[in-house]
């Protein structure tokens, strides 16, 4: 099986950590092949930044995602560009309070989380990146939860291991519950905001 996904947001929001630990989460805790590849926008923080990566059980022969069976959104600039690359029925995850939907969104399986204001509620916003990769394992299964907690725990500095594995069960937990109701799926609205309160 192979999937293919893609991270995006602005700079500053940990866009390629995050695809980073999925990566290696995959390839070195569930021994599949994995490739990333990653684009930053002309400013370090605060600009564009993106990062795809092809999870498999076989080798990859072409390491760039161009149809995401899963795209993770963290700013509207990426809604806007990434949203209609997506597979047809494929997930579209969002961090709910910055980025707002339209008919780009139709036909894919949409779930949103406030994923800052529950970095914040721990206490450092910089785990938001975290918390989405927490999210993604329950949404979707792209990675095994298990492989993505170790992958964080060696990918994070040890002053912040712990934080880090809270803002991931955290993720979880909450994709977890919004699980059982299913995804938001956009018919012909013009604008949908998205309200998910778990």
């Amino acid at each position: 099986m192979l999937t293919e996904l893609r991270i995006a947001g602005f700079g500053g929001q940990g866009v390629i950590l995050a695809t980073h630990i999925l990566g290696r989460a995959a390839a070195v805790h569930q021994n599949r092949f994995a490739t990333m590849t990653q684009s930053y926008g002309p400013e370090a923080r605060g600009g564009a930044a993106s990062a795809a990566l092809i999870v498999s059980d076989e080798p990859v022969l072409f390491p760039y995602v161009s149809r995401p069976d899963i795209l993770v959104v963290m700013s509207q600039e990426a809604y806007t560009r990434f949203a209609p690359e997506v597979k047809p029925g494929g997930f579209l995850l969002v961090e709910e309070d910055l980025v707002r939907l339209d008919q780009r969104a139709q036909g894919l399986k949409i779930y949103g989380i406030p994923a800052t204001r529950l970095a914040e509620e721990l206490g450092k916003k910089m785990v938001l990146n975290v918390i989405m990769t927490g999210f993604l394992c329950a949404i979707t299964g792209a990675v095994g939860p298990e492989a993505v907690r170790k992958a964080v725990q060696e990918s994070v500095p040890a002053r912040f291991r712990d934080l880090n594995l809270q803002a991931f069960d955290k993720g979880l937990e909450y994709g977890r519950q919004l699980l059982e109701r299913g995804p938001l799926t956009i018919e012909n609205s013009e604008e949908v905001p998205l309200e998910s309160e778990v």
